[in-house]
């Protein structure tokens, strides 16, 4: 009598769970965790946990880029409830979609990173006509991105093992330095950044967060980050590292009125700087779909990287309109997913409503805003280290031991820290140039292409089955079964 199929407890990065397609031939009607709905609560308090993860993340463009333009410090606050309602738009666009739009994993989106620089640059000093110009780039380059697409997911076969578990690898460690700067305080200017007691509590979150992980079992162990984050808030109102100043001054409800800074500006130069920005942020939502791909035992490919690209490109070109930024995928949020283990698109889909509301509701916002930068930068250590170990546990099915895979690593990994490593590396080089070479990701990952294109696809034939495999599909030595979390 054969076996009936059923889903794994864990989610395998190196031997994705395929038994949701077993089921189905099978006839067994049972969705894959990916497709299915939990209770109302536990759909709530984890959709919750993946906006904490992210808030510090969304807010800090639009800090960033607001007083460098020239706004006041109440538009800056009007632009960062406009990007948590964007990334809401956005992340609803990736889980739950329509037609050919979304690639329907728990994949969250927010602003850019990416498009901080250009975007300063771009309108520096220059106000309301700073930020229309900034917009009408963003639109441009958008709207591009949307069409190229189809044709952009083609690329997904020059992504097998060696070069997605090098750029996994390197989207976790680029990370971490996020997570540090927040244990310090987030402010390199303030008087306290890398206080003993921000490190403190940086680490006393990251203990309390590994100990939950440890002692506590079921639901509450998935949500164990939330419960570290809330009992580190505590824990910093006695250390007065609490600011409930955003509430304070925070609105009951404020809807992001469209085009509030005026009608968007079209410049040539603007939008050929955001077209490239475009192009880095499609390569590393790329890279972070089959990344959560393998997580969640759904491989990305050319048709789910399709619609996430599309998502992606069309939550940018809307973002715009209620005076948001550029978005892309969010790296943090796939760590996240591979925690828990929670593997449901409808709790990220909770999430991105989570960020709608709080969009809409600013002093809401200032809720969730009164969690501590270094009480999140624990957390985060947690998370985007949580990243690289999968990016690791990848490069482990790659036969690095054949050909020449272990040089490609090697230099890819060596060129993509360099923005880490040393950070001024590049400052002779073109600000044009240096929207690419100061993203370790992006670089990391076009040598990685290169590297594998030259080594295993031009003038000779690869010499291992795994060269040639599809992204997703894994060769598991027999005598160790790589298992994820």
């Amino acid at each position: 009598m054969a076996a009936k199929p059923r889903f794994r407890k864990d989610a395998d990065a190196a031997a994705p769970d395929t038994t949701a397609d077993m089921a189905a031939e099978a006839g067994d009607d049972r969705k894959h965790p990916v497709d299915e709905t939990l209770p109302p609560l536990k759909m709530f308090t984890s959709g919750l946990q993946h906006v904490a993860a992210m808030y510090a993340g969304v807010v800090a463009p639009p800090l960033i880029v607001g007083p460098a333009v020239g706004l006041t410090a109440k538009e800056t606050a009007f632009l960062m409830g406009a990007s948590l309602f964007t990334a809401g738009i956005a992340t609803l666009l990736q889980t739950i979609g329509f037609w050919k739009v979304g690639a329907r994993l728990p994949f969250v989106n927010g602003v850019s990173f990416a498009g901080v620089a250009p975007m300063i640059a771009i309108g520096k000093d220059r106000g309301h006509d700073g930020i229309a110009v900034i917009f009408g780039a963003i639109i441009v380059a958008s709207l591009l991105g949307f069409v190229l697409a189809p044709y952009f997911c083609k690329l997904v076969r020059f992504f097998p093992p060696v070069v997605t578990g090098t750029v996994i690898t390197l989207i976790g460690v680029s990370l971490l330095p996020v997570a540090f700067n927040w244990s310090q305080g987030g402010n390199a200017t303030a008087d306290d950044y890398g206080s003993m007691t921000n490190i403190t509590m940086a680490a006393v979150t990251l203990v309390i967060v590994l100990a939950l992980r440890k002692l506590l079992r079921g639901f509450l162990q998935q949500i164990a980050i939330l419960l570290g984050l809330v009992i580190g808030t505590l824990i910093a109102i006695p250390a007065g590292i609490t600011d409930f100043g955003a509430i304070k001054d925070a609105d009951v409800v404020g809807f992001p009125t469209p085009f509030a800074f005026g009608a968007p500006q079209f410049e040539i130069a603007a939008i050929i700087s955001m077209c490239i920005v475009m192009l880095v942020c499609m390569t590393e939502s790329t890279a972070d779909m089959l990344a959560l791909g393998k997580i969640v035992g759904r491989p990305a490919d050319e048709k789910i990287i399709e619609g996430g690209l599309r998502a992606d490109t069309l939550g940018s070109a809307i973002s715009p309109l209620f005076n948001g930024f550029m978005c892309s995928a969010f790296a943090q949020n796939v760590g996240l997913v591979a925690m828990t283990k929670i593997r449901s698109r409808y709790v990220v889909a909770a999430g991105g409503g989570i960020l709608i509301v709080l969009g809409l509701v600013p002093v809401a916002a200032s809720v969730i805003a009164l969690v501590p930068l270094p009480v999140l930068g624990g957390a985060g250590i947690v998370l985007f280290g949580t990243v690289a170990a999968s990016g690791i546990q990848t490069l482990a099915t790659a036969a690095m031991e054949k050909g020449e895979n272990a040089l490609i690593v090697a230099a890819a990994l060596g060129i993509g820290l360099i923005p880490i490593a040393a950070p001024q590396f590049y400052h002779a080089f073109p600000e044009s140039l240096l929207v690419v070479l100061d993203s370790g990701i992006s670089t990391g990952c076009v040598v990685a292409i290169a590297l594998n294109l030259a080594f295993n696809h031009f003038g000779r034939k690869p010499d291992t089955a795994d060269q040639e495999q599809a992204p997703g599909e894994h060769v598991v030595p027999a005598a160790a079964g790589v298992g994820f979390h």
